[in-house]
């Protein structure tokens, strides 16, 4: 794929050199020439000096044929605009911005885009790790809104069912694996210890079947 990237710092070189790595034609932009260092020595792409907010500088690093655009400044206004051009201009068919300020998340948000926020999603994790907890998260969708947690079933839940165990809507099974076999669950299910569960969950769902394990849970 052809792919532009606005934005050369840390998160931007990276990024840049592992679609490079990955087989991707791979075009950055930033405005320092000086960020361009950051890129390791085998970067293979090309480099353009200039700002992203100008449509020549776009041109040139290939937008009008680009699969995707990644706009990880570290200014939430370049990257809303630098995205919204991509997408409504010249229809680039994949746009991720990134959200440097969590206070302007709504600014993404109301333009339709695409957009990922380490800082919040970094935050929430670190909640998450801080809590002693037997629940260990395997996927994370978008910001962390909605992660997938895996869970082994302790003694205290051993005889009772899954619609008992995962009761809250913000909790959603989507596999129970018993000795080694895996199947799609229903709430009727009967749980025995060592089993293990996949589900969906909110970062409120987890507290919420945290509580209930801990038997503090709210009448």
């Amino acid at each position: 794929m052809k792919i532009l990237v606005v934005g050369c710092g840390r998160l931007g070189a990276d990024l840049a050199y592992r679609l490079s790595k990955a087989g991707n034609s791979v075009a950055v932009i930033d405005t320092q020439e000086t960020a361009f260092n950051k890129l390791p020595s085998d970067f293979i792409g090309r480099i353009h000096e200039g700002n992203g907010l100008q449509q020549d500088v776009l041109v040139r690093a290939g937008i009008e044929t680009a699969d995707g655009l990644a706009a990880v400044t570290d200014s939430d206004a370049i990257n809303a605009v630098v995205a919204r051009v991509a997408r409504q201009k010249y229809n680039v068919a994949n746009v991720v911005a990134r959200n440097y300020d969590p206070t302007m998340r709504s600014l993404y948000e109301d333009l339709g885009l695409q957009v990922i926020s380490s800082t919040s999603w970094g935050a929430q994790r670190v909640e998450e790790l801080l809590y002693d907890s037997d629940f260990y998260s395997v996927f994370s969708a978008g910001n962390g809104e909605v992660e997938i947690y895996e869970f082994k079933i302790p003694q205290a839940f051993d005889g009772k069912t899954l619609g008992e165990l995962l009761k809250d809507q913000k909790c959603v099974p989507i596999a129970l694996t018993r000795a080694g076999k895996a199947e799609l669950p229903d709430a009727q299910m009967v749980l025995a210890v060592e089993d293990v569960v996949h589900f969906s969950a909110t970062f409120e769902g987890i507290n919420r079947l945290r509580a209930r394990l801990e038997g503090k849970e709210e009448a």
